[in-house]
């Protein structure tokens, strides 16, 4: 069952669309002062995909907590800043984490109206967080999607049986590209924050199951991972034995790397990078960023989103 903003993919369309608008004022990800763009626009890092490549972003872009308005926590104070941010980067595909049904619904009437969206809860229907994919429909049709629980029986709603209190999920889809008639598939998902067991048996579920696909469609998967990449064994399962590529490692670094969880604080660098982007198959990684966007001094989220410009070869 998918909810999805034009269609019934599955369950009951959502709300109708709303233009963004939102003012582009806000600082870049290295900038600490008004971002040099014409009319003090900020410069993307990255922007909206040209010709053949492709914009992925991962993002945690962190529950509705009901924290205090002032607070950075607070999502009304978030939200704003989070349509600046998705207003000048544009990406063409973007895989949310930790978004309940209701933020699902509001980042959709943020984004432009060409973009729609996949997503399920994940205790089913909109109860729980979304693990949802956003998409250009301009470049992009979606032609399959489903949904599978990180758990020994992946086909159970709301399934979870390794050790973590907390329900976690996949979502995915394939894509035909409308620009160059080249098909991928999507990958999002969101692996649990206290156990490293859960954590291990997810990254192998997810490797076999990419492993599953067809062998000649590139895949692109978005996550929080919970876990630094390069020295966990999560990392070793599904990049070292499972042959997806760090697109971090693989493309020219715009940012410093920044740690991806920086909990509204300042940017750490050479943090632990929690938050990827890995590709599979034919792919090739053009440029990578992880963005510390700011609106005077507000974050979107308590992580940083990350982002590939990649081109199917």
């Amino acid at each position: 069952m998918t909810v999805s903003r034009r269609t019934v993919l599955g369950a009951a369309g959502a709300t109708g669309l709303v233009a963004a608008g939102a003012a582009l004022n806000a600082p870049g990800a290295l900038a600490q002062g008004p971002a040099a763009g014409e009319r003090g626009r900020p410069r993307a890092l990255i922007g909206r995909a040209r010709g053949d490549r492709l914009h992925v972003v991962a993002f945690n872009i962190r529950m509705d907590a009901d924290a205090a308005p002032g607070t950075p926590d607070s999502w009304t104070d978030r939200r704003p800043v989070l349509a600046d941010f998705l207003a000048v980067e544009r990406p063409t595909v973007l895989g949310v984490q930790e978004a309940l049904y209701h933020q699902v619904k509001q980042v959709d009437a943020d984004l432009p109206r060409e973009y729609d969206w996949i997503g399920l809860g994940r205790e089913g229907g909109g109860r729980g967080e979304f693990m949802a994919i956003y998409f250009d429909t301009d470049r992009l049709e979606p032609l399959d999607y489903d949904h599978f629980w990180l758990s020994d029986t992946p086909n159970v709603i709301g399934s979870a049986s390794w050790g973590n209190s907390v329900v976690r999920m996949v979502t995915w889809a394939r894509f035909r590209d409308r620009r160059t008639e080249r098909e991928f598939i999507h990958v999002n998902t969101h692996f649990d924050h206290q156990s490293e067991h859960a954590r291990v048996r997810s990254a192998a579920l997810v490797r076999d199951r990419i492993a599953d696909f067809d062998p000649a469609l590139p895949v692109v998967l978005t996550g929080d991972f919970n876990t630094p990449a390069e020295s966990s064994e999560s990392y070793r399962l599904l990049v070292t034995e499972g042959g997806l590529t760090d697109t971090w490692t693989a493309g020219r670094q715009l940012t410093p790397a920044w740690g991806t969880f920086p909990g509204y604080g300042e940017p750490v660098a050479d943090g632990p990078r929690i938050d990827w982007v890995l590709a599979g198959g034919p792919v090739e990684v053009r440029e990578v960023a992880i963005n510390t966007f700011r609106v005077r001094g507000r974050y979107p989220s308590d992580h940083a989103p990350v982002q590939a410009l990649v081109r199917l070869v």
